[in-house]
């Protein structure tokens, strides 16, 4: 495996990592309070963006890395609407 890959799919595991218990406390408690809007909002489109990106660049790492923190992200911006509606 090249190493550039194996970079991208260490640094892939990390981003998505970090994304997971902010998603379980949000799934356990419901509680969304201390959570910016504005900057989940900014966080979704970027992750959207960037995934656009790995898409048109055929970029696997960054495909799988913001697809899945699109989606985890894109969850908790969910809730923090819900909560505030």
């Amino acid at each position: 495996m090249d190493i550039a890959l194996l970079v991208g799919y260490l640094a892939s595991l990390c981003s998505v990592t970090s994304f997971v218990p902010q998603v379980w406390k949000v799934v356990r408690t419901g509680d969304t309070a201390a959570i910016s809007g504005r900057m989940y909002t900014l966080t979704v489109i970027g992750f959207a963006l960037w995934s656009a990106f790995g898409i048109l660049k055929i970029e696997w790492p960054i495909i799988l890395t913001n697809s899945i923190c699109f989606c985890l992200s894109g969850y908790i911006l969910i809730r923090k609407l819900r909560a505030n509606a």
